[in-house]
C-alpha cells in the first residue's frame, strides 16, 4: 500500500495499512480463505511451492495470520518441515506465538480445512484483494494530497503516477509456459527475417558494419550507448534516427533530458542538410547554403519522429509516455538522452548508485514489456582520461559511471571512441590514419559476439556515416569559417529571395 514522505525533493513510496474508512466499509479481504489457505500449509507437505510467488505477508489482512505467514516462510527459506508443531515452536522461538493468537489459534486453522485441492486459487483471490486495498490507501493518499494547496500538482501526478506503478509491478505474475507456444513464436520470428532482404532482422542502425554485428537493433533490448563527453552521443543516435525515421520512415521517439527540442532539430538540420552549426545560430549563410537548406529540410516534415525534452525525467513519467507513444503512434524504437540526467523518483532509494539500478532495471523492464529496443546514452567516467597511449584511451566496461547496475541490465553496451580527440592520428599497429574516424566498440552483446568498426565523423555537420561513404577530402572536422559578406546573406533574406518563408517549415 503506498503513500509518500518527502526526502530531497524525491518522493519516497512507504507501505500503510487501511482501516475501514468513514463511511464505515471495511477494504477488501477474504478471512475465511487466508485461514484456509494457512491451514493447508501446515498439513499439506509441499503446498507452499505453490503459493510461494503469489503471497507476501503484506498481502494477510489479519495481523495473526500476516505474523503466522512470516514464520512459514521463514521455515521454508531454511528448507525445514512446516507443520502445525514446527510453526508452534518457531513462533514461540521469536517470541510472537501470542501475537499469533496462539497454539489454540493455530490447531483451529488446521482444522478448518477441508480440501487443499484449490489451493492456488484461494491464494490468487487474497492476493487480489490486498491488491485493491492498495489501490484505496493510493487513491485515499491522493485525495488528500490534491485538497493541500500547498502540494506542487506536478509532484501530486507523480506520485500518483509511482503509487500505481509500484502496485501493478507488485501484483505482476508471469505464468510457467510450456515450451511448445514459444518455439512456434521462435520459429515465426525467423521466417519473418528470412523475407527480408540480406541479413538485417531488426531495425537498421544505417551504418553497415554495425548491423552486421547486430543484425539490427532487436527487440526487446536495451542497449546502452556510451562515451566520454564530446566524443559525439548526440550526434551518433541522431544519425541512426535520420536513418530510421527520415530515409526509412520507421517510428522513433527520442527523449532529451539535455538538450531542448528546438536545439535537437537544428542539430538534425546540420545532419540532413549539411550546414554548420554557427551558420544555424547566427542564420548567416550563402546562397547555395540556404537553396540547400530549402531543398533537403522538406523531407523531415511528416515524418514519424517522436520528441519530448522533458527536463530529469523520471522512469515513472517515460513509461506512461512510451506506452503512449507505442500505442497511438506505433513507434518501434526509443532513444533516451541521457541514462545519468533520470531519476527514480517515487521510488526509495539510499544512493545515487541505488538510483541508477531502479532506472536501468525500469528501461529494460520497459523494453520487454513494449517489446521493443531502447537505447540509452551513458557517460562515462574518468578514468579513460588517465591511462596513456592509443589502447589506454579505448573505453573499458569498467568505466562506466554507476556501471555495476547499468552493466548487468544492458543486453548490448557500445562505446563510442575517436582517438583524435586525443592527439592520436595513427594506428602504431596497422598504420591506419584515425583523423576523421569514431570507433563504435561493441562490449557487450548478450545474444552475439564482441567487435568493433569504424565509422567517419563529421563534427561539423554533428553528423556519423559510414567509412567507405564519400566526403571532400579538404573537409576538416573543425567548424569552417563562415562565408565573407561578398558571398553571405541572413537567413531570413535567403528564404525571401526564394519566394519562401520560414514559418512554413514548422520547426
Amino acid at each position: 500500500m503506498a503513500g509518500t514522505s518527502k526526502n530531497s525533493k524525491r518522493t519516497q513510496t512507504t507501505i500503510i495499512k487501511v482501516g475501514a474508512n468513514e463511511s464505515g466499509k471495511l477494504p477488501p479481504q477474504a478471512q475465511e480463505l487466508e485461514d484456509s489457505v494457512l491451514g493447508a500449509l501446515m498439513i499439506e507437505k509441499d503446498a507452499y511451492g505453490t503459493v510461494a510467488d503469489l503471497l507476501r505477508p503484506e498481502v494477510f489482512y489479519k495481523d495473526q495470520n500476516r505474523v503466522i505467514y512470516e514464520a512459514i516462510r521463514e521455515l521454508a527459506a531454511k528448507d525445514q518441515p512446516i507443520d502445525l508443531m514446527t510453526v508452534g515452536e518457531k513462533l514461540k522461538s521469536q517470541g510472537t506465538l501470542e501475537k499469533a493468537g496462539g497454539v489454540v489459534y493455530l490447531a483451529e486453522l488446521t482444522r478448518r480445512v477441508s480440501s487443499t485441492a484449490h489451493l492456488r486459487y484461494h491464494a490468487e483471490i487474497i492476493s487480489k484483494k490486498a491488491t485493491a486495498r492498495d489501490v484505496i490507501a493510493l487513491a485515499a493518499q491522493i485525495e488528500e494530497m490534491g485538497y493541500d494547496e500547498t502540494q506542487d500538482v506536478d509532484e501530486l501526478m507523480q506520485t500518483a503516477e509511482a503509487g500505481i506503478f509500484e502496485i501493478s509491478q507488485r501484483s505482476q505474475k508471469r505464468d510457467v509456459t510450456q515450451i511448445d507456444p514459444v518455439i512456434e513464436e521462435a520459429f515465426m520470428r525467423m521466417e519473418k527475417a528470412a523475407k527480408n532482404t540480406g541479413s538485417i532482422s531488426g531495425i537498421p542502425s544505417g551504418f553497415h558494419a554495425l548491423d552486421k554485428i547486430t543484425s539490427g537493433w532487436q527487440s526487446p533490448d536495451l542497449v546502452i550507448i556510451a562515451a566520454r563527453p564530446a566524443m559525439g552521443k548526440t550526434a551518433f543516435v541522431l544519425s541512426m534516427a535520420k536513418h530510421m525515421a527520415v530515409d526509412r520512415e520507421i517510428p522513433t521517439a527520442i527523449f532529451s533530458l539535455e538538450m531542448s527540442n528546438v536545439q535537437l532539430v537544428n542539430r538534425l538540420i546540420m545532419n540532413v542538410c549539411e550546414l554548420e552549426g554557427e551558420k544555424i545560430k547566427t542564420g548567416k549563410m550563402s546562397k547555395e547554403d540556404a537553396k540547400r537548406l530549402n531543398t533537403k529540410i522538406n523531407i523531415m516534415k511528416g515524418k514519424p519522429l517522436y520528441l519530448d525534452d522533458t527536463p530529469s525525467l523520471s522512469i515513472f513519467e517515460l513509461r506512461s509516455k512510451a506506452r503512449k507513444l507505442v500505442r497511438e503512434h506505433g513507434v518501434q524504437i526509443i532513444i533516451i538522452d541521457y541514462l545519468q540526467l533520470m531519476n527514480a523518483q517515487g521510488t526509495s532509494f539510499g544512493s545515487r548508485e541505488q538510483e541508477v539500478s531502479i532506472i536501468s532495471r525500469g528501461l529494460k523492464g520497459l523494453a520487454k514489456e513494449l517489446d521493443i529496443p531502447i537505447i540509452a546514452l551513458s557517460q562515462l567516467n574518468r578514468g579513460v582520461e588517465a591511462r596513456q597511449g592509443v589502447e589506454g584511451k579505448t573505453p573499458q566496461l569498467s568505466d562506466l559511471r554507476e556501471s555495476g547496475a547499468i552493466e548487468q541490465d544492458a543486453d548490448m553496451v557500445c562505446f563510442i571512441h575517436r582517438p583524435e580527440y586525443y592527439h592520436l592520428y595513427n594506428d602504431d599497429k596497422t598504420g591506419k590514419d584515425l583523423r576523421g574516424l569514431a570507433q563504435i566498440i561493441v562490449a557487450k552483446h548478450r545474444n552475439g559476439a564482441t567487435d568493433s568498426i569504424w565509422l567517419r565523423f563529421r563534427g561539423k555537420y554533428a553528423k556519423f556515416q559510414n567509412e567507405d561513404e564519400a566526403v571532400d577530402p579538404d573537409e576538416q572536422n573543425s567548424v569552417m569559417p563562415m562565408a565573407d559578406d561578398n558571398n553571405s546573406v541572413t537567413f531570413q533574406s535567403s528564404m525571401n529571395t526564394m519566394g519562401e518563408d520560414l514559418s512554413q517549415f514548422n520547426l
